[in-house]
């Protein structure tokens, strides 16, 4: 599935909070922003499930490391060896079978399915109108709302994931304070309003393969790489908020 449209929001800058208390971000948020509007958005990913592959050069210094080691090995009697080969051959010994790296998923290009990319970490994006888009037209964006009269930025993102996934139980944010934050200008050819200031929060998907995503035209679950194909514009603000940070 190929993303229907590389549109989304202008950006200006990137800003890392230091030192930033989200009980208070609200109001000293609002106050930069013209229309006195802020909204907090979520990095909803989910953590790789398999130990990805080793890269091949990491694998020949470990083989080589491995050669080097047995060179200088202890040497052990015969008969301790023995007993060592005996242990574990009863009947309650089970086979290890691998689960499988590629899934079906996978094999149909499925970006609405979870169980895609194993070896590596999904975010969730969704397809549909969003707060301050150009025009007011479907965008690929994160889960986000804007801040109302929540007590703090942080349950300002937990709204905008819940009204997405229906309740909370199968995710897990991050700390208190936003990972990054957006400023964002408005297009002269725009007749939307935009909202100055974006705070984006990391949350986890936790125990659960599957969640029903509503309240949006079309969604899908991304690696980091595939990140830049709906957002293309944004490379700058994907390396430094996600695709560098493990």
């Amino acid at each position: 599935m190929l993303p229907r449209s590389p549109a989304s929001l202008h950006l200006r800058s990137l800003r890392w909070p230091r030192g930033f208390s989200s009980s208070s971000a609200p109001a000293a948020a609002a106050k930069e922003g013209a229309d006195g509007k802020v909204v907090a958005a979520v990095v909803f990913e989910r953590l790789p499930v398999v130990i990805p592959k080793i890269h091949p050069v990491v694998y020949a210094f470990q083989e080589f490391s491995f050669r080097w080691r047995q060179q200088y090995r202890r040497q052990y009697p015969d008969d301790v060896l023995g007993k060592a080969d005996a242990r574990g051959k009863g009947d309650y010994q089970i086979d290890y079978v691998p689960a499988p790296r590629i899934t079906e998923a996978d094999k149909a290009k499925d970006r609405k399915s979870l169980q895609r990319a194993l070896d590596n970490k999904l975010y969730l994006l969704l397809y549909g109108k969003t707060f301050g888009a150009p025009d007011g037209k479907p965008v690929w964006h994160f889960p986000e709302k804007v801040y109302e009269n929540e007590d703090t930025l942080r349950s300002c993102a937990e709204s905008a994931l819940k009204s997405v996934l229906g309740g909370l139980d199968n995710t897990y944010f991050v700390g208190n304070a936003p990972m990054a934050h957006m400023v964002t200008e408005q297009k002269e050819d725009s007749s939307v309003s935009p909202f100055k200031q974006r705070f984006f929060f990391k949350s986890q998907v936790i125990g659960t393969t599957h969640f029903d995503i509503r309240r949006c035209e079309d969604h899908a679950w991304v690696t980091k790489a595939e990140l830049l194909e709906y957002f293309p514009e944004h490379k700058d603000l994907l390396n430094k908020m996600i695709i560098h940070v493990r």
